[in-house]
């Protein structure tokens, strides 16, 4: 027979391997809806875009202790706002934009890295929008956080690409 102490250890590691595969499938569950999300905005369509914008602000009050919602939707937002500069949703976006990085700063659990190609990516949408006025203002925040999201991760495509696209229209804006 097993003592009682032996039955609440085992109830216990039973318990935490059940947690475990649920958090497991629920990480599995979210990352497919995030993918689903992603992949079905028709980027060449505001409207799409923002329904897929919002479709990843739902997954975010759904799992609200996760990451990758939040990072998903500001990722996203930056994506709308960077091709359409001069829609009316756009400021409002970027403000929430950057009031969603700010709280994933503040996350122990957030990728740092990422976290940079973030802030590089909303000052570059900032001079996208205007760059007369943001240009010299941001420049120097754009280059700054890009190459600290690659010294932190140097395989990080999404910086490396970002950075390249900055540096492109950059000289063609010199040009």
């Amino acid at each position: 027979m097993t003592s009682p102490i032996s039955k609440l250890r085992l109830l216990a590691i039973a318990l935490m391997t059940a947690t475990s595969l649920l958090c497991n499938a629920q990480d599995a569950q979210m990352g497919q809806l995030i993918d689903g999300l992603v992949t079905s905005i028709d980027r060449s369509q505001p409207q799409t875009f923002l329904e897929g914008i919002a479709g990843l602000k739902r997954l975010e009050a759904m799992y609200p202790d996760a990451v990758a919602p939040k990072f998903y939707t500001a990722l996203e937002s930056l994506n709308f706002s960077v091709l359409n500069p001069h829609a009316e949703q756009t400021d409002a976006m970027l403000e929430e934009t950057g009031r969603r990085i700010e709280e994933l700063e503040k996350r122990q659990d957030m990728d740092q890295s990422d976290l940079n190609t973030l802030k590089g990516f909303l000052y570059m949408v900032r001079i996208v929008q205007d760059p007369a006025q943001n240009g010299r203002r941001y420049y120097m925040d754009v280059i700054r956080y890009f190459d600290k999201a690659l010294k932190l991760n140097p395989d990080n495509e999404l910086a490396k690409g970002l950075q390249e696209k900055f540096f492109e229209g950059m000289n063609q804006s010199m040009q």
